[in-house]
Order: C-alpha cells, then structure tokens, then sequence
C-alpha cells in the first residue's frame, strides 16, 4: 500500500554533487523551515538538497487524523523519501525529525546523518518534565485535550520554545504563523515506546546544537553525542531551531564542514 502524498521542495544545482541531502524537520514544523535558508544555501555549495512535509503537516496529505499518526509512520514517510532518490543521501534531522532519522537508520547505512538539536535516544523525558515545571496550565490543556498545540499555541510560548532572544519579534511572530498542531500519540511514542538503538547504527552521525536551545539542553546534546561515540558541536547563542534566526550560517558551516571532512 503507497503512503500519503508529501510535500517536498527540491533544489538541485546544475552538476550537483553525487550525494543529496534530506532534511527532515522536527514537531509542529513543516519543509517550510528549511525553506528559508538552508534549501538555497546548500544548493549553492553543489548538493542536491531536499525538504519534504511530514504526513499530516505543511502541504502532505494525512490517511489518518493527525491524533492517531504514530511516530513509525513519520519514519515510513522518511523511507518514502530515501527510496525516491537516485542515490543513498546525507540525512539532516531536526529535533523530533532528529529521533525520526535514528529510527530509520537502525539496520540501514547511509553516507551520513545529522542531528541537529535533536531528541535524544531515549526520548524527551527531560524536556516533558521541565515544560511541565515551566508551563503547567499549557502542559495540563495538552494532555487533557490529546493536542500538543497548546504548548506552543501562542506567539510568547514559541517563541521561548524555539527561537534565539535576538531574533526581531515580528520574526518570530511570521514563523509562528505558520506552525501547528503536532500528533499526541507521536510524542507519546517517543516519550514511552520509540527510542532509538545506537548500538544498531553505523552510520557516521554529527550532532550538533545550540548553548541556548530551552527544549534539549546542552548537557542532554552532548549525552545524545556520547551514545555514538562522538562530540557534540555546540553553537554559542543559538536556541532549538537552529536553521531559523541569526545563528543559521554557524549551524550550516558547521554541516558543510562535516561534510567537506568525510569527503560528502
């Protein structure tokens, strides 16, 4: 049986690179956010880059409602993706996009993944707990109600999540708009039931995230780091979403020159 229709946006440069790049993104998110910045930026250093919506999210069509999709059918969107492509690519997962790319690389090799302010093998134990402490009002509508909307349904609240003290308010208030509603059950796979397997994969992995990311804390990017078997590079002043806001080009960089070293 064929998966859902996904929005995808593609840059391919004239005489790209052998191996593309496939960036996923992470909750309440779509291609979009790619879109702004690294899409073009990393057409033009030669690499046939593409974005695509998760099922349910952006433009891509959803077989179920949204409530019910797990975190296995993002990974099956994911394997949709990979299959389409000519040749085995670089991964580059965001966040929840960052558990979604370990899942799929349990068994599977590939030239390289990034993970990128990512959830952590074992989950987001730690971030549920301190959303909680932090926003008890927002955390209890979410679960009350099955939607993780409420914990970043207003300007303020994504704002904290997501974006740097630095980015001009009426940034952070665009992006905003055009985030949304994210599946309960996905989140609660990945808090209970999805983890990830780091003694399963072998592929080269750089992880990579921001000394003032409020969703996964440093120390929680360097233990994600440390399970395969590497160091984390940390980006001084920037918050989770590190392909948005003024911190982008040190995130890329930092991409780009892992890439360069490994030959990609």
């Amino acid at each position: 049986m064929s998966g859902p229709s996904l929005e995808r946006i593609d840059r391919v440069p004239d005489g790209a690179r052998p191996t593309p790049l496939v960036f996923v993104h992470g909750a309440w998110h779509g291609a979009w956010c790619w879109d702004e910045h690294f899409l073009d930026h990393f057409a033009g250093h030669g690499y046939a880059a593409h974005a695509f919506s998760l099922r349910g999210h952006g433009g891509s069509a959803n077989p179920r409602s949204l409530r019910r999709t797990r975190l296995d059918h993002y990974v099956d969107d994911l394997a949709a993706v990979v299959d389409g492509l000519d040749a085995p690519p670089v991964l580059i997962g965001h966040s929840m996009g960052g558990l979604i790319v370990q899942r799929y690389l349990a068994g599977r090799t590939l030239p390289g993944a990034v993970l990128a302010a990512s959830v952590p093998p074992g989950g987001p134990l730690g971030t549920t707990l301190r959303m909680a402490a932090r926003h008890p009002a927002a955390f209890a509508r979410a679960h009350l109600t099955l939607r993780l909307w409420p914990i970043v349904g207003t300007p303020a609240l994504a704002r904290e999540a997501f974006f740097a003290d630095e980015m001009p308010v009426e940034e952070s208030d665009r992006h905003f708009a055009r985030l949304q509603d994210e599946s309960y059950f996905a989140y609660a796979d990945m808090l209970l039931f999805r983890h990830a397997r780091p003694g399963r994969i072998d592929t080269p992995i750089l992880v990579v995230g921001g000394e003032a990311d409020r969703i996964f804390t440093p120390a929680e990017v360097r233990r994600t780091a440390a399970a395969y078997g590497t160091e984390a590079v940390m980006i001084p002043g920037a918050a989770h979403d590190l392909m948005l806001g003024p911190h982008w080009p040190e995130a890329a960089a930092c991409i780009l020159g892992w890439l360069a070293a490994r030959g990609i």
